[in-house]
């Protein structure tokens, strides 16, 4: 065998172990697109998540009033949080415990404050969700190895996007003379597909690929305790702020409505999403919701006897890093705006995953020609290396 040859023998055997790749990043592609919509998947199979508006005047009750809702209808029941859709068409979800412990979710009519069903703890949403970001594998003692074959992937697919356009000379021409040929072949039509589909999704390849390396690294440092956050330790009731009462019962807690209103008025622009309620006496309601910034969360620990904010983390307390970090995992799920961008992201998710599966066919189809043309030039060299009477008689 020459040295040519063997190069090539060498190239092939390397581009069919990339094969098992080129299938993983397919596979992850698919579900993180499929994970984008699993919420809308779920409206769409089942009934009780929907929550259509009775009349067009008719508001949502308060989380006050969806409390008494849930204690009247039933009464057994201790309420965890209540957490409120970012789109109206959902149900209230609250997380309710059973006297014997056992704890589930509950979808709640926002509108009438009436049960409609049981939540699965692992419905689709949770189960796609859960499948794209770490196959499923259990965390046991920090990240499972799942998250870090998963988030893995940004490395590779961020020097794909910088080595495409380094490859694809001038490439910003292909914005204004499209190119897309359907009568030239199947090889020449997925080499077309492929360049033009990777030039108008520079910016969502871009960010999936830098978000899913934030997340590599964001594992990391958790499973080396190391932590960038600048919130502080979490805030108790002082014993000496705790009513007593002379019956022995629980003291007497601000109800809900009471509760989001100072939260509204205390961290101006809150648009209050989730409550949890207090654990014990000397915990504290945690509120939180979206502010002026759609991509992070804004909560505030009220003290559940006087009304006041022991702690909150607000946009104005985080660091420009946190700004950052805190942004990857809506701007990698497209969850921070509503249904159309959503949508967006779904359909960019769908030309990625057409991206991969059409590289995976070019590449196959190279592999499988390189590998017959070297098969054939192998024979024909092993050949013409035998003398006429073995080649006759067909002996090695």
């Amino acid at each position: 065998m020459s040295k040519k040859t063997r190069a090539k023998t060498w190239f092939l055997v390397h581009s069919w172990l990339a094969l098992p790749i080129w299938f993983f990043l397919l596979i992850v592609c698919v579900t993180g697109t499929l994970a984008v919509v699993s919420q809308e998947i779920v409206w769409l199979a089942n009934p009780q998540i929907r929550a259509s508006q009775p009349a067009d005047e008719t508001q949502p009750l308060s989380y006050g009033q969806i409390l008494t809702a849930i204690q009247q209808e039933r009464p057994e029941l201790a309420v965890e949080w209540l957490s409120s859709p970012e789109e109206s068409h959902f149900a209230l979800t609250a997380q309710v415990s059973e006297p014997g412990g056992g704890t589930f979710r509950l979808y709640i009519n926002p509108y009438t404050g009436a049960i409609q069903g049981v939540s699965p703890n692992f419905d689709f949403q949770a189960f796609t969700r859960a499948l794209h970001g770490w196959w499923l594998v259990p965390f046991t003692n920090g990240y499972s190895w799942g998250w870090y074959l998963v988030s893995l992937l940004g490395l590779p697919l961020l020097v794909s996007l910088i080595t495409g356009l380094v490859v694809y000379k001038r490439f910003w021409k292909g914005f204004f003379t499209p190119r897309l040929r359907f009568n030239q072949g199947a090889r020449i039509f997925w080499g077309d597909f492929h360049r033009l589909s990777g030039i108008w999704s520079i910016w969502f390849i871009a960010v999936i690929s830098i978000t899913g390396t934030w997340f590599l690294i964001e594992a990391l440092l958790s499973n080396l305790h190391i932590s960038i956050s600048t919130e502080g330790p979490p805030a108790f009731v002082a014993r000496h702020e705790v009513p007593l009462t002379a019956d022995g019962l629980a003291p007497k807690q601000l109800d809900l409505d009471r509760i989001s209103a100072i939260a509204t008025e205390q961290i101006p622009g809150l648009e209050v999403s989730f409550i949890s309620m207090p654990e014990d006496a000397y915990s504290h309601y945690s509120v939180g919701g979206r502010g002026w910034y759609p991509l992070m969360f804004q909560t505030a620990d009220i003290n559940p006897y006087t009304g006041a904010v022991a702690g909150a983390n607000l946009l104005d307390d985080r660091s420009a890093l946190e700004f950052v970090t805190e942004s990857m995992r809506p701007l990698h799920t497209g969850d921070f705006g509503g249904l159309w961008i959503k949508l967006i992201w779904f359909f960019f998710g769908l030309v990625l995953s057409m991206m991969v599966l059409s590289g995976l066919l070019i590449w196959s189809k190279r592999t499988v020609q390189a590998t017959a043309n070297l098969a054939k030039r192998a024979q024909r060299v092993r050949t013409q290396t035998l003398s006429p009477s073995q080649v006759t008689e067909g002996q090695p």
